[in-house]
């Protein structure tokens, strides 16, 4: 296999092609991949004359290798160029600190890899649904490795790692490590908790080879380099459905929670009561089992069943239950509707430039690739805003 930038396909590539084929009778590799060429953050290719140049080894000795080899693998999407900037080697470094922090706290938690066990029998349900989107992830990673689709995989393992894994599965299994349960309970979830770590470990190698390999050997005695352990299979493995749709319903009713508290610009401190009406079977049994994770996780104080809306409340519904949180007595709503009419109002005029630049041909055709590119980007970003503010002003309205 040959790895590329395209810039030298023609003068290059071809010509080896070309010269392996009449010399040797044979070609000399059977596959390309044609990587980006990295930019700085402006688009801008890198030149020394310029000044926009960026050392690796100083971003290295920074941000760590990790965090670099990540980063580049996560930008790679085919067809672009890479915008190479410090806030995003940043990001990568930030992720390696929470996977090292995810993995110190399993270790003080006692979770530690059993021989022989096996994830699909646990009995928890938040054990089952982890497991479930375990073997989702491992699967999704394997696919874009095979296609090199880089970016694909580290996007994912990240998604996996940082939100489901830690964001979720560690506040979700707090109260189990910490004995808030039966015995028996606590060492399964002990054991899941590797597991997972573990696969992610796997998975995780190629684009992190050096944290990877620390955190596996603090969980291996064995002394065998993860480097030389077998790909993750999932041959055999059979999700648990049940429970991975009633888990990720709790992750939707408390994201849109959240999502109503971040756009409104509810203090965080704040606890507010929840009103559900309109809750099917189905909803009232996850509220009854899963209820104090919605009351920790969501900052919510009480929640009441089929009780009037007052006024002054943001509502959302998913499917026909609706959630309303009474604000009225935390924010003022007068002062927060302006807020959001003035935020609109700048950025609608934002679209309306940007979209205007864009639409006209001595722009587009005379400006240098990069900077429509990027007015293409603020557009989307701005777009994006607005069904934002959107949203907040209609649950204001409601």
């Amino acid at each position: 296999m040959l790895v590329t930038g395209f810039d030298i396909i023609f003068f290059w590539v071809a010509r080896m092609m070309m010269m392996g084929i009449h010399f040797m009778k044979d070609v000399p590799f059977k596959a390309i991949y044609i990587h980006a060429l990295v930019r700085d953050e402006k688009g801008q290719k890198m030149s020394k004359t310029k000044g926009n140049v960026i050392d690796p080894l100083e971003v290295i000795e920074k941000y760590g290798t990790d965090a670099l080899r990540f980063t580049l693998a996560s930008l790679s999407t085919p067809g672009r160029d890479i915008r190479l900037a410090e806030s995003r080697i940043e990001s990568g470094r930030n992720f390696a600190t929470k996977l090292w922090n995810a993995a110190r706290f399993c270790e003080m938690n006692g979770c530690a890899l059993k021989p022989g066990f096996d994830p699909f029998t646990a009995r928890q349900t938040v054990n089952r649904w982890i497991a479930g989107e375990t073997v989702e992830a491992i699967e999704k990673a394997t696919k874009a490795f095979e296609v090199y689709r880089f970016d694909e995989a580290a996007n994912g393992l990240y998604h996996f790692v940082w939100s489901i894994f830690c964001d979720w599965y560690l506040e979700f299994a707090k109260p189990l490590l910490q004995g808030q349960g039966d015995e028996a309970a606590k060492a399964e979830t002990q054991a899941t908790a590797a597991w997972v770590l573990n696969q992610a470990m796997h998975l995780l190698h190629p684009v992190m080879p050096y944290i990877t390999e620390e955190i596996w050997q603090s969980f291996n005695a064995t002394g065998k380099l993860l480097m030389r352990e077998a790909w993750p299979q999932t041959s055999g493995f059979e999700p648990h459905i049940i429970s991975m749709t009633r888990i990720r319903m709790l992750i939707l009713i408390i994201n849109n929670i959240r999502s109503i508290r971040s756009e409104l610009n509810v203090p965080a401190g704040a606890e507010i009561p929840l009103i559900i009406n309109d809750a099917s079977e189905y909803f009232l049994m996850i509220f009854q089992e899963y209820g104090g994770f919605v009351k920790k996780l969501a900052r919510i104080s009480e929640i009441a069943f089929n009780k009037n809306i007052p006024k002054g409340s943001a509502q959302s519904v998913i499917d026909k239950m609706t959630m309303a949180l009474p604000l009225a007595d935390v924010i003022d709503l007068d002062v927060e509707r302006q807020r959001l009419e003035k935020e609109r109002a700048k950025i609608a005029e934002e679209i309306a430039r940007l979209d205007q630049k864009l639409n006209n041909p001595q722009f587009t055709d005379k400006a240098p690739p990069e900077v429509v590119d990027e007015h293409r980007e603020r557009l989307e970003a701005a777009r994006t805003m607005l069904s934002g503010l959107d949203a907040a002003k209609a649950r204001l309205t409601a």
